[in-house]
């Protein structure tokens, strides 16, 4: 299973929200760069890179620290927030990204995303699921609809989706453990690789969800609130 810490950009500062709430920002530190240090020096590989500020304005906003990381480090970075045109895309491939994830357009606009499918290729296109009480979430979490993830997220899964990133947004940044439950649901369907996000708090919950399948797991604030160290995911890893 991968190992996957994030970091979250709002006006260029690495940051931390809870259940996506901007008003409970807490700044970590103000060169992102200096973080995507540290991980690759404690032997990450991969990095969760989100425009909050993206999410927020419905466009890429945050491209030049992706290009930053990308350019200064050999992360391999998947990108997202914000990303709602063909520009958007491009940009976030140009400045280095590996991978994008798509949430809202996913949503929004189906028929863009497949294009993107197309272009890309489906390993380049994770699907971000984010729900809370198992209905979709859009634009920065807060427009919650109708839509079920199950059959949502099993469609995308038949269009050609390979990564599936799906965020109970109620445990997002709580510390206090994984939607297993939810996991060990869309685990049931054919050809899913799942990462893992939101309430992972210690090494443990890594092992249950490699255990349950997951094929890799995002932390954020468990590592900035040192609940787990990088010599501990290094070992993991």
């Amino acid at each position: 299973m991968r190992i996957i810490p994030a970091i979250d950009i709002i006006e260029g500062k690495c940051v931390r929200l809870s259940q996506g709430d901007y008003n409970t920002k807490k700044i970590y530190n103000e060169n992102p760069l200096e973080v995507a240090k540290e991980l690759e020096d404690n032997g990450i590989k991969h990095l969760h890179l989100v425009d909050l500020d993206g999410a927020k304005a419905k466009h890429i906003i945050n491209h030049k620290v992706l290009e930053t990381i990308c350019n200064a480090t050999n992360l391999l970075v998947d990108f997202g927030g914000g990303l709602k045109s063909d520009e958007d895309v491009k940009t976030a491939f140009e400045a280095g990204a590996n991978q994008i994830t798509a949430g809202s357009i996913a949503v929004q606009n189906p028929i863009l995303l497949q294009k993107w499918i197309e272009k890309y290729g489906s390993f380049k296109i994770i699907l971000g699921a984010d729900s809370r009480n198992k209905k979709i979430a859009t634009n920065g979490w807060k427009s919650i609809g109708d839509l079920e993830i199950i059959p949502f997220v099993k469609n995308y899964l038949s269009k050609g989706i390979k990564y599936v990133i799906p965020t109970d947004i109620s445990k997002d940044g709580m510390l206090a453990g994984p939607a297993f439950e939810l996991y060990k649901e869309l685990l049931q369907l054919q050809n899913i690789n799942l990462i893992a996000s939101g309430g992972v708090s210690s090494t443990d919950d890594l092992i249950k969800l490699k255990s349950i399948g997951c094929e890799g797991a995002i932390i954020g604030k468990a590592i900035y609130e040192g609940y787990i160290t990088l010599k501990e995911i290094q070992k993991l890893c």
